[in-house]
């Protein structure tokens, strides 16, 4: 093949900074989550998940499941082409209105991923906007940042979440220009809330339009699981609310809710929605009955089982002297601050005592501050997490770590 050494010094490159990624193959068992079974080339083991972005257990949910079942009887496997072309089914049709709902919008367009929709949109706003300026926390996205860069608008990073820089940034920008001010709701690396409120403000004194990320925060926070947004009650204040179902509602695919003419322009002009396939109407059905049944009482209890265990984790990381970012999300991030050392306490952990978690290496965090990132669930009991500490207590003497303070 053609260029092949290219290709291997790339490798060789990521090899040599101790960042490249083995994937576990997993075998997930339904009503088992978090226990699972990992396939190794010399045989297969019991592991206890920690790491899943499917927050809450609703992949595992009998009501999803029996959901998709419904819909796959019904409607078959595939959806038969793009939206535009035959690719649009009641499923998608009650979905985005079950979404528009949730947020307290006109309108909302479902994609089949949160990094297609934030790519999407976010590149499709600069055309729709001519001299538009993107205002964007430093710690968005990488679907976000895409997203941005393709747009053409001009960009503006501000510090994260420093809102005074973010007002010197405006106030030196042409006031007649069309601005947008882009950032997360819970930030998934450092686990901490964006200053929305205060974002808000700055919006309204600038005439700016906001577009709020909520990824891993929908089906999480507020009363309907709607984000922090509705948490807050700032949900009327977001222009663009973009979310995920791939997180907490367990499922797949992306979307975004807001003013009916700004998603029917996103529809009428997003290539990223234009030309691809749609959402499998099974996984429309699923994404369907997990919202719905997260916006009653016992969404509410789960969320409340969830939000104790990550304090609870807490706690034990903070009793054991363990160098976690502390924050009131439920993300919980430790910090190792080496990419090599930081893979060799996963997979001891993986290897040694069953625990998975991935290690979160550069470039999806900055060079020296690698991090495992634990993600507990509501069916994380006590006992798991005693031994979760324990091993990782072992691994990090062994390692020759730093303890905090």
């Amino acid at each position: 093949m053609k260029h092949l050494k290219a290709f291997e010094d790339a490798l060789n490159s990521i090899h040599g900074e101790g960042r490249y990624r083995v994937f576990v193959d997993l075998h997930r068992h339904k009503g088992r989550f978090p226990k699972a079974t990992a396939r190794f080339e010399d045989g297969e083991r019991e592991v206890t998940i920690w790491c899943s972005n499917d927050y809450l257990g609703m992949g595992q949910d009998d009501d999803v499941i029996n959901s998709m079942h419904q819909a796959i009887d019904s409607f078959g496997a595939g959806s038969g082409g793009t939206r535009n072309i035959s690719g649009t089914t009641r499923y998608h049709v009650d979905l985005e209105r079950e979404l528009a709902d949730l947020h307290g919008k006109e309108s909302a367009l479902l994609f089949t991923s949160g990094y297609v929709s934030n790519e999407a949109t976010l590149s499709t706003l600069g055309k729709i906007l001519p001299d538009l300026i993107i205002y964007s926390d430093s710690l968005n996205h990488a679907s976000m940042i895409e997203g941005i860069r393709r747009s053409g608008a001009d960009r503006r990073i501000f510090r994260h979440n420093d809102v005074d820089h973010l007002r010197a940034l405006m106030e030196n920008d042409d006031p007649s220009r069309p601005k947008l001010i882009a950032f997360e709701s819970v930030y998934s690396m450092d686990g901490d809330f964006g200053r929305m409120e205060e974002i808000c403000d700055l919006a309204d004194e600038f005439d700016a339009l906001t577009y709020l990320d909520e990824v891993h925060a929908v089906g999480m926070y507020g009363d309907n699981g709607a984000g922090v947004a509705e948490m807050w009650g700032l949900a009327d204040r977001i222009d663009i609310i973009e979310g995920t179902l791939g997180k907490a509602y367990g499922v797949m695919g992306g979307y975004i809710a807001s003013h009916e003419t700004v998603v029917d322009a996103i529809r009428s002009m997003a290539s990223g929605f234009i030309f691809t396939t749609s959402t499998c109407p099974v996984m429309a059905a699923g994404a369907l009955a997990s919202i719905q049944k997260l916006r009653t009482d016992a969404g509410r209890e789960l969320r409340g089982k969830h939000q104790a265990n990550a304090a609870l984790l807490k706690q034990k990381f903070r009793d054991a002297g363990l160098p976690m970012i502390d924050t009131d999300t439920h993300i919980v991030p430790l910090l190792v601050g080496d990419p090599e050392r930081c893979k060799a306490l996963s997979d001891t952990l993986l290897f040694d005592f069953g625990i998975y978690v991935q290690p979160i290496n550069y470039p999806t965090v900055p060079k020296g501050t690698e991090r495992l990132r634990f993600t507990p669930s509501p069916v994380h009991d006590e006992v798991m997490m005693d031994e979760l500490v324990a091993a990782i207590l072992a691994v990090w003497k062994q390692l020759g770590l730093d303890k905090a303070a």
